[in-house]
């Protein structure tokens, strides 16, 4: 079996490479991923790509058809990955996430491929009432993210058939230890923030629902998605990936944090524009799709594991919001050092 992963080297790719390395260890893995964050490696003994067979680096953009050559799965990872970047650089969003991803999922229906798994998001309800949002439930997306996977799943629905199927899985918001971390996620800022500075700011007025999802769990998913058969969802299915237990007000998700790592405080931005971006997701499709692959972390446990793996690194960085923790801040680096057009393509 080949299987492959296209944005591997991010912050939810090494959690997916070794979760199918586990579950396929006779498989070939195949990384595909443009390389902007390579160098974010945190406190591992070895690079997460040692258990990748063939690792490809390329732009989404200029995707290669030969790579597709015997593939019977893939895992589209790669995409712009925040709003923050989606914002600043609107036009590459939509080419990467969205144009690139249809021409990635025609090419590979063409080459044979027999399984298209696309990480799609929750985020695509935006603003929404109190009501747990279902996978029939109103699109609302806010963002150049948001609607770049709105697009996606929309587009890519009628390229599904018998010998081609297609899982969108709308994730949850990520969270948890990665060999590539991020802290631009609301729980790894609060632990982040709870570590080096003993306190946690929330830049709203912490009253935004937000639901959360460990990547180990994200990796589970997504080694059910690969081999789920068509009669257990459909050719093309979009289901909410996550658990009700983790719809979280952000701030009782401060307080959370709070509750684990003594002597945090917590500032509340009583003053900032309401947060838009509010949502509870239902997940009973998920349950009664994937029984054996419903998440197992829990929030304890992924605040437990970033503080362990952040007190491991000795860090103690107040201003880490500005660090290369985040990935804008890295794009803007790469930037500044004329590595990087304003395409963000490799100069």
């Amino acid at each position: 079996m080949k299987i492959l992963i296209t944005g591997n080297m991010g912050y939810v790719g090494p959690a997916v490479t070794k979760q199918l390395r586990a579950s396929f260890p006779d498989a070939v893995l195949i990384g595909f991923d443009i390389g902007y964050f390579a160098r974010s490696i945190t406190n591992t003994n070895m690079l997460p790509e040692c258990k990748i067979n063939i690792q490809h680096f390329g732009d989404m953009r200029q995707f290669p058809q030969d790579i597709l050559q015997g593939v019977d799965a893939i895992v589209h990872l790669a995409a712009i990955s925040n709003d923050p970047i989606g914002n600043k650089f609107e036009d590459v969003t939509q080419d990467i996430n969205y144009r690139a991803s249809i021409d990635l999922a025609k090419k590979a229906k063409e080459a044979g491929v027999t399984s298209f798994v696309f990480a799609s998001s929750c985020s695509m309800y935006g603003s929404a009432d109190d009501s747990a949002r279902t996978e029939t439930s109103l699109l609302n997306p806010l963002t150049a993210y948001a609607r770049s996977k709105v697009l996606t799943e929309t587009d890519l629905s009628p390229l599904a058939s018998e010998t081609f199927k297609i899982s969108c899985l709308r994730f949850s918001t990520a969270c948890g230890w990665s060999d590539r971390l991020r802290l631009d996620l609301v729980l790894n800022d609060f632990v982040a923030g709870a570590v080096a500075s003993k306190k946690i700011t929330i830049l709203s007025d912490g009253m935004p629902w937000r639901p959360l999802i460990n990547i180990k769990d994200m990796a589970r998913a997504i080694d059910w998605a690969i081999s789920r058969e068509s009669a257990n969802g459909g050719n093309f299915l979009a289901v909410n990936v996550g658990s009700d237990e983790w719809n979280y007000q952000v701030k009782d998700l401060a307080q959370e944090v709070a509750n684990v790592i003594a002597g945090t405080e917590i500032s509340i931005n009583k003053d900032a524009q309401p947060d838009n971006r509010s949502y509870r997701v239902n997940f009973d499709l998920f349950k009664v799709l994937a029984p054996f692959h419903q998440p197992k972390v829990s929030l304890t446990e992924s605040i437990k594991e970033l503080y362990d793996g952040l007190i491991s690194v000795g860090f103690k960085d107040g201003e880490f919001r500005n660090s290369q923790y985040m990935r804008l801040n890295i794009l803007a680096e790469l930037q500044e050092k004329a590595l990087v057009n304003d395409k963000l393509q490799w100069i």
